[in-house]
């Protein structure tokens, strides 16, 4: 497929990666971060990440779901994830959807985590839709951005 770069949200969060790593690796943790996602159901039945896993987000105050896999992890520094299937249509709009989290060590107490979205824009319902869908995305991995800084600050603080 010949994805293409879209847009790159980042923040910086005050803990080591190591920190920031492990929290993200477990899966039950998205609904305490992610403001869209009011519960995780763990498909490939395990709840950390691993290259392959499955898992199924459900969204809040609504009864879709989409299906996450991710299909490459490099410790404490990325992880790929795609999106197979979805009850809102997203899925069969953007096929060839790729989200890259990056995980960067500013120092020794600090982690600059960058989410990168890959995805054609060929279709002309897409190339239409594109200027929405990219602001939509953008403000919502923003907004979970900022959940998952407050969270593992807060779990920090009481470490």
């Amino acid at each position: 497929m010949n994805q293409k770069f879209q847009s790159k949200q980042e923040i910086i969060i005050n803990a080591p990666i190591e920190t920031v790593w492990e929290y993200n690796m477990d899966l039950s943790k998205i609904p305490d971060f992610h403001p869209t996602v009011s519960k995780v159901d763990l498909i490939s039945n395990t709840q950390f990440r691993e290259t392959g896993v499955s898992y199924q987000c459900n969204i809040v105050n609504s009864q879709h779901k989409c299906v996450e896999k991710d299909i490459e992890i490099i410790p404490h520094s990325k992880i790929v994830t795609v999106f197979p299937s979805d009850t809102m249509g997203l899925s069969k709009l953007l096929p060839d959807y790729i989200v890259e989290t990056n995980f960067i060590k500013v120092d020794d107490r600090s982690t600059r985590v960058e989410i990168l979205h890959y995805y054609s824009s060929s279709k002309l319902k897409v190339m239409i839709l594109n200027f929405f869908i990219k602001r939509k995305m953008a403000k919502q991995t923003l907004e979970m951005l900022i959940g998952m800084k407050k969270k593992i600050e807060e779990e920090m603080s009481l470490n």
